[in-house]
């Protein structure tokens, strides 16, 4: 008898079906989020080089302090990663949700980001 996946594995095997599509080049890198229970991480890789060009999350010393819902600060986690990346002089991207379903916190932080200038 088989035993059911993981939530987490579950993921990871969607995870896997999207970078099959989803890859970051040197002209349109990935940005990829990873979100735990409590904390949201995003970063903007270069796949050709191995290079990641662009990062922020919800721990960063700036971030810590503001207050109010995961989706809140999963916006400005996205605001602070587009700001960021637009410094590294990148301008579009290509999102990659890693598994996770386009719904709250993922959305906020891909929204912010869009706001910020990014194009994806």
């Amino acid at each position: 008898m088989a035993i059911a996946p993981t939530r987490s594995a579950a993921r990871q095997k969607r995870h896997s079906r999207i970078r099959l599509a989803v890859a970051g080049t040197g002209g349109r890198p990935r940005l990829a989020v990873f979100r735990s229970l409590n904390q949201i991480y995003a970063q903007v890789i270069d796949d050709t080089t191995g290079r990641t060009l662009a990062s922020a999350s919800s721990l960063e010393k700036e971030l810590r302090g503001a207050g109010g819902t995961k989706s809140v600060r999963a916006k400005s986690v996205g605001e602070l990663v587009a700001r960021r990346a637009r410094e590294a002089g990148v301008d579009q991207v290509v999102f990659d949700r890693a598994g996770f379903r386009y719904h709250g916190r993922i959305k906020s932080l891909a929204d912010a980001a869009r706001e910020a200038g990014l194009d994806f």
